[in-house]
């Protein structure tokens, strides 16, 4: 089930919370002592810049599938994103500089971050806020910038659960079946362990059946759900080769497309996949090109919320793409009402893999 270890920090106590949760996902993923002990520095380093920057922020901790997907199987990762409203971060090329650090900090600062980090993603911008995004897989997998030329696509995600619980009641996967790249969210019904096991079913089926088409792979998961209460469901597949996406979707899951500077509405049908399926199923058919973004959500962003206007978070990490959505969409007087997911595909940029 999607286990999420979401930390609000708001004071010093709250750091070691963040090492013992990020060593905690690095022991649920697997990773070896070297990695581990990279999982914990990043994560206290990033939960000390929140409270030495920012005043306080949050740190959410979760094993995720890689952003770009290869042939053979890929590794999960533990990913550490730390979210803030606070002032942002002026000279943001100073702050990846390996050694610029506080003297509040561990010494070892964002570059160091970034520099044990398989990827590192951050976006700030003054009065706004920052977020920072780390991942460090399980194996010895080469940078994301190192890497030769592959799929011109990869995707990432947040999840926020409700009320800091342990386990959130929506659930994202990201999977490959050759030239076609298939993205999953889901929404169980309610909260807490019931909605989070109707969510985990429908990612496994998902990573089951890659090569399913998006109305196809819903009709599979209302079968794979039928023992749960049930949840809203969204696909979205790319044809890599074909340039062209697929989506369809059963319930309150948001989906956007951007097309150039126009953002298009993919809507889904009512129902509750697991419980109640439409007798039909439609499903759209659309261009994709090299300035396109996805970005699908649960319910628990807010209705009236506005897609990223940032022309940089194109060209960023996915995950922190859906990360600064859900930042901007609320404060940090307004907490999340309800478990929120935001997953994110994009193209690869030019000078990336």
């Amino acid at each position: 089930m999607p286990r999420v270890r979401y930390v609000p920090v708001q004071d010093s106590t709250r750091v070691r919370d963040v090492r013992v949760a990020a060593e905690s996902a690095a022991a649920s993923a697997g990773l070896d002592e070297r990695r581990t002990a990279a999982v914990s520095l990043v994560a206290t380093e990033l939960a000390t810049n929140l409270l030495k920057h920012a005043q306080g922020g949050e740190v959410l901790i979760e094993v995720v599938d890689p952003p770009l997907l290869r042939e053979t199987p890929a590794s999960r990762s533990v990913q550490i994103a730390a979210i803030d409203h606070g002032p942002g971060i002026a000279d943001v090329a100073g702050a990846l500089r390996d050694g610029f650090t506080t003297t509040a900090s561990l010494g070892a600062g964002l570059g160091t971050c970034r520099r044990l980090a398989d990827d590192f993603g951050l976006h700030s911008v003054p009065g706004r806020g920052t977020v920072a995004v780390a991942r460090i897989a399980d194996t010895d997998t080469p940078r994301t910038a190192d890497t030769p030329a592959g799929p011109g696509v990869r995707a990432g995600g947040v999840n926020i659960p409700y009320a800091a619980a342990d386990q959130s009641g929506d659930d994202w996967a990201w999977v490959r079946s050759g030239d076609l790249f298939t993205l999953m969210l889901a929404d169980g019904l309610g909260h807490g362990a019931a909605a989070a096991r109707a969510s985990s079913a429908a990612a496994d089926a998902v990573r089951r059946r890659p090569h399913l088409p998006p109305a196809e792979a819903l009709r599979r998961l209302h079968e794979a759900l039928g023992g749960t209460r049930g949840a809203a469901v969204a696909v979205a597949q790319l044809d890599l080769r074909a340039g062209r996406l697929r989506f369809a979707g059963i319930g309150n899951v948001g989906a956007r497309l951007r097309e150039g500077d126009r953002w298009r509405a993919l809507l889904s049908r009512p129902g509750i996949v697991g419980v109640h399926r439409p007798g039909t199923l439609r499903e759209d058919d659309v261009p994709w090109s090299d300035e396109s973004l996805l970005i699908l959500h649960t319910d628990g962003l807010p209705s009236r919320w506005s897609p990223p206007s940032d022309g940089v978070l194109t060209a960023t990490d996915p995950a922190v793409t859906a990360a600064v959505t859900i930042r901007d969409a609320g404060s940090s007087a307004r907490p999340v009402r309800d478990d929120t997911a935001v997953a994110v595909m994009t193209p690869t940029p030019p000078d990336r893999p």
